[in-house]
């Protein structure tokens, strides 16, 4: 059964390392053939009297946010303004098809991960004290940051992290739907970019666009599935 994130794991960072402005940080979209790869950074400030005062990890104004993969569409949609009303900042970066095909998908992620780090800083005003990032390792520096901690399911349960995943996926599932007017014959404006038999169906009749992951074989792919469907 889905739970709804906590601010359990801020708070122990917080104990541990002595930090007050905590980042979450997720991405969307990483095994998509079309569309960019989105990363999504929330920063909470452990010191807001609300979150102080949140002794079993619970914020009220933020209690029911989970992981983007365990809300409706319009969950996820009702939840991102509060989100962005009681985070001390937040950023979501994208980086497109073309950008991934040139320096490959880890390097899309980690140029979008710091851009949003960079952007939520300046938003601030002060740097982030530390940073959580869903995973079973660090994606973002490759462990050259003693800031950042990686942690498997962070997702699913730190509520900074979930928070950054509603909004990438907000934003991503936008962006989707308005390349989906340009290129009606994907269907992204339901599938997002994903590889259903409907979007492979399509690839192998009409061929791949500026918006797909050129590098990623998509030809081969759509040919083997539409031979499998036959």
């Amino acid at each position: 059964m889905p739970i709804d994130a906590t601010l359990i794991p801020e708070l122990r960072l917080a104990a541990r390392t002595g930090a007050r402005f905590v980042a979450g940080v997720d991405e969307v979209g990483r095994g998509a053939l079309a569309g960019p790869v989105s990363v999504g950074v929330t920063v909470l400030d452990l010191e807001h009297p609300e979150i102080a005062d949140a002794d079993d990890g619970v914020w009220p104004v933020l209690a029911g946010v989970r992981d983007s993969k365990q809300l409706t569409a319009r969950a996820r949609t009702r939840w991102a303004p509060t989100v962005r009303e009681s985070a001390a900042a937040y950023s979501v970066q994208h980086r497109a098809a073309h950008r991934i095909d040139e320096i490959g998908l880890s390097g899309a992620l980690r140029e979008a991960g710091l851009a949003g780090l960079h952007d939520s800083e300046s938003r601030l005003g002060l740097r982030i004290d530390a940073v959580i990032v869903d995973g079973s390792h660090d994606w973002l520096t490759g462990g050259r940051s003693a800031r950042v901690t990686a942690m498997a399911k962070a997702d699913t349960l730190a509520l900074s992290v979930a928070a950054a995943s509603v909004l990438a996926k907000v934003e991503r599932d936008q962006l989707m739907e308005e390349f989906a007017a340009t290129h009606p014959d994907y269907g992204w404006e339901s599938n997002r970019g994903y590889g259903s038999a409907a979007h492979r169906e399509a690839l192998a009749l009409h061929g791949p666009t500026s918006l797909h992951r050129l590098s990623w074989n998509l030809i081969t792919q759509a040919s083997e599935s539409s031979t499998e469907s036959r």
